[in-house]
């Protein structure tokens, strides 16, 4: 079968989406688990009419414009505002995700952030690893219990639905802000509330919103005042929904008791200091690495990508507006 397309894949994706894509189309696949330039992106982007791209990669107009033939960006990503959709839906490009296939994985995770920074775990394995283990004692290493305690969801989507279902075996009060009222909360007993009495009410606070304008810096150093002190902050949406400065001064401050964060303002530097805390567990953007999500998310990019190509509305077009072009 001729092969009249050509697609550039930015990253080593599982080789199941691939796959897919090479009995379409001629595939260009970076295999290096180093991320392109800038530069790198527009040269090898030259000549082909898809591109399939991570959501850590900044897709903006300087290389949505480079290639005239460029039909449609998919992303690897559930979230895409790494890429400029406005430029992309001018030009006349489809933009697409992987939504839904990678709810568990990240859920999953953010209980997996929110034990270890309670039950101190990552310090506790530094601690036995550099041979300081004598012999256990009442006051090593004091965690906070889960059990009972209350849990506040910010932003109630598919993830953060999950995450507040997965609460009920610790038996825990769940509080959640959202624009619009969420039935599967109401069916767990999840109460709706304003974002301040939300802080103010939260042993374990999880973000769950995407970054847009409204969302940026959603939590400043006014929110995290607002906040126990015995209270965490668990991050796996994006980085720049934490205003990750004023996060350091309080944590610094013993404003809030800790944080774990999967994800960051700048991606991928640190905000300074942050990896200096010890009530702080950092994990690097693996929401949702596990061997399950990341095959769904590599077919699905693969057939959004095919299905633009084949000038068909993809399943998972971001910018549906783009179809009036």
């Amino acid at each position: 079968m001729e092969k009249h397309w050509k697609v550039l894949i930015t990253r080593d994706i599982p080789q199941v989406g691939v796959d897919i894509l090479k009995k379409h189309c001629e595939v260009d696949t970076n295999t290096e688990d180093i991320p392109l330039s800038k530069s790198e992106i527009i040269d090898k982007l030259r000549g082909k009419q898809a591109l399939c791209c991570i959501g850590t990669e900044m897709i903006d107009d300087e290389i949505i414009s480079s290639e005239p033939s460029l039909k449609v960006i998919a992303n690897y990503a559930v979230g895409y505002n790494n890429i400029d959709v406005e430029v992309a839906t001018k030009k006349g490009i489809m933009v697409t995700n992987t939504p839904g296939v990678l709810t568990e994985a990240v859920a999953e995770m953010s209980w997996c952030l929110l034990l270890c920074v309670a039950r101190r775990v990552i310090e506790a394995d530094s601690f036995v690893r550099a041979g300081n283990f004598k012999g256990g004692g009442p006051k090593l290493f004091l965690g906070a219990e889960v059990k009972g305690k209350t849990l506040g969801i910010i932003g109630a989507g598919r993830i953060g639905t999950e995450v507040a279902k997965k609460s009920r075996v610790f038996n825990m009060r769940v509080l959640y802000y959202d624009l619009v009222e969420n039935e599967e909360m109401k069916k767990i007993g999840g109460k709706r509330v304003e974002l301040e009495y939300l802080l103010k009410e939260s042993d374990f606070i999880s973000l769950h919103v995407p970054l847009t304008s409204k969302t940026r810096h959603l939590i400043g150093e006014k929110e995290l005042g607002l906040m126990k002190k015995t209270a965490y902050l668990i991050n796996t949406s994006r980085g720049a929904v934490i205003d990750e400065i004023a996060l350091v001064k309080a944590l610094k401050k013993g404003k809030i008791a800790g944080a774990a964060l999967d994800v960051y303002e700048n991606e991928p530097e640190i905000t300074e200091g942050l990896s200096d805390m010890k009530n702080v567990v950092l994990t690097p953007h693996i929401g949702s690495a596990t061997k399950e999500a990341r095959e769904k998310m590599a077919i699905m990019m693969a057939e959004n990508c095919i299905a633009a190509l084949k000038g068909e509305i993809p399943p998972n077009l971001v910018n549906p507006e783009v179809l009036k072009k």
